[in-house]
């Protein structure tokens, strides 16, 4: 069989990295692959040598990029995004990012607050942004500013201090529906789903975890979060309505995968909002565990809290207890964290 080659623009593509990461690499870790040949364009590396390279690498520094998603509003999809993010950071010292791309922008809204995302959204230092320039005729500048966007330190936890943001916004809900007519010229991509992977490139290699807050639904903003994944997790409510597009989710995810040569593994489904006294919540659980062709459902579920749901708020807390609840809730999300962690780095 031919063997594959690859320049160092293609190994960057390939480590969702800029050129200059990987010049770096080249320089300062003596296991990157030699070059096969040096042409006048540069040098040119056997592309499988190169996976084998960045899988080891992945074991060692390199971010776990993974997707929330649920077709369904309401079932814990940004809670869940944010403790995972808070408690990776807090407890295990992790690097952290959180990519708001839900129009909704709760997730951004409950870590720096309303009045500060206002002021984001009116400079255009959100993910909008990002998007708009690729709906801008080529001849005008591009303005999104990544160092601007980027909050750092976003969690309103005293305790976590490893959290980063990128800002959502409402104005998503206007761009997606118009980015399939981008010109590809921009940003010398062929598709609009490379986009978020190409402008978040310069920065993923500072995190252990990024994490990605997808909207309800299967559009390319959402399609954006899932290129640049090594995984996805399913949140949800245990009832009819809110577990109703698990098929879908896997479906569509498996054929964009396969669409373009990549693998996004299904970690899991998380049970959220769980009410034990509730025959529908414990048969709707029962059920998915039972249902082979379904993502795993993690062993941990998180309860019906209000504790929980009141987390949502910005409000400045010392502690993540403080934050996530004395009684039994935080030790349900923590446990949720170790074995979310332990799944990730199984993948």
């Amino acid at each position: 069989m031919e063997t594959e080659l690859v320049g160092l623009y293609e190994v960057a593509e390939m480590a969702r990295v800029s050129r200059t990461v990987v010049s770096n690499w080249r320089a300062r870790d003596p296991v990157f692959p030699a070059p096969v040949a040096d042409l006048k364009s540069g040098p040119v590396f056997n592309a499988e040598q190169v996976q084998r390279y960045l899988k080891r690498r992945r074991k060692g520094s390199m971010a776990h990029v993974i997707s929330t998603i649920n077709l369904k509003g309401g079932v814990g999809k940004t809670t869940i995004t944010m403790a995972l993010a808070e408690i990776l950071s807090g407890e295990f010292r992790k690097s952290v990012l959180v990519v708001d791309l839900d129009p909704q922008t709760n997730l951004t809204t409950a870590m720096i607050g309303e009045k500060a995302w206002l002021k984001l959204n009116a400079n255009g230092h959100t993910l909008a942004t990002l998007f708009e320039d690729a709906l801008r005729p080529a001849h005008e500048p591009a303005e999104f500013d990544l160092d601007l966007t980027r909050q750092k330190n976003a969690s309103s936890v005293s305790d976590v201090r490893r959290l980063d943001l990128l800002p959502g916004s409402l104005d998503l809900i206007a761009v997606q529906d118009r980015l399939g007519t981008m010109s590809s010229g921009r940003f010398h991509s062929a598709t609009p789903t490379a986009l978020l992977r190409r402008a978040v490139s310069p920065i993923i290699d500072e995190y252990d975890y990024v994490l990605i807050d997808c909207p309800p639904n299967l559009g390319l903003v959402t399609l954006n979060g899932l290129r640049m994944s090594d995984g996805y997790i399913i949140p949800t409510i245990p009832d009819v309505m809110s577990t109703y597009g698990i098929d879908q989710i896997q479906r569509h995810i498996a054929e964009f995968a396969d669409d373009i040569d990549q693998t996004i593994a299904e970690l899991g489904i998380i049970v959220s909002k769980f009410q034990a006294n509730s025959t529908v919540h414990v048969n709707t659980v029962n059920r998915l565990r039972r249902k082979k062709a379904y993502p795993p459902v993690f062993s941990t579920v998180i309860p019906q809290s209000n504790a929980i749901a009141e987390a949502a708020d910005s409000v400045k807390r010392g502690t993540l207890r403080q934050k996530w609840g004395y009684q039994g809730q935080f030790n349900a999300l923590l446990d949720l964290t170790k074995e979310f962690k332990a799944a990730v780095e199984a993948a």
